[in-house]
């Protein structure tokens, strides 16, 4: 059974976000990392990009697949999880604290499009 952590907003593609003023805190939810498999590679923005929802943002590699990350909101990067590049493990070991990239949110009404923890819940039952 997978974690779902409280007070995060998911996308139905398995991203997570906490929301932090206009920050939003973007990375993978636990089911995500656990249908992949072991995470070998992180491919990441590069900070000041423009990130749009519902558009790719980077990828997750694993032994088993590849998968796009799509973006939950719009805005531009202002940080990047440079320790995913060697240790991309990281996601696997805790999907929660391995988040990904922060943007800064251009349309804080995109967040109305996501699901709380109990709708994402039921998403992937």
């Amino acid at each position: 059974m997978s974690k779902i952590a409280d007070g995060l907003l998911y996308s139905e593609s398995h991203e997570w976000v906490k929301v932090d003023g206009n920050v939003a805190i973007i990375g993978v939810s636990d089911f995500a990392q656990a249908e992949m498999g072991d995470i070998t590679y992180v491919e990441l923005p590069d900070v000041d990009d423009d990130v749009t929802a519902g558009e790719d943002f980077g990828a997750l590699e694993s032994v088993k697949t590849s998968s796009e990350l799509i973006a939950p909101v719009s805005g531009k990067v202002v940080a990047r999880n440079d320790a995913l590049e060697d240790q991309p493990e990281l996601i696997n070991e805790d999907a929660y604290a391995a988040w990904i990239i922060k943007v800064e949110m251009s349309d804080e009404s995109e967040l109305d499009a996501l699901l709380n923890a109990a709708d994402y819940a039921k998403t992937i039952e």
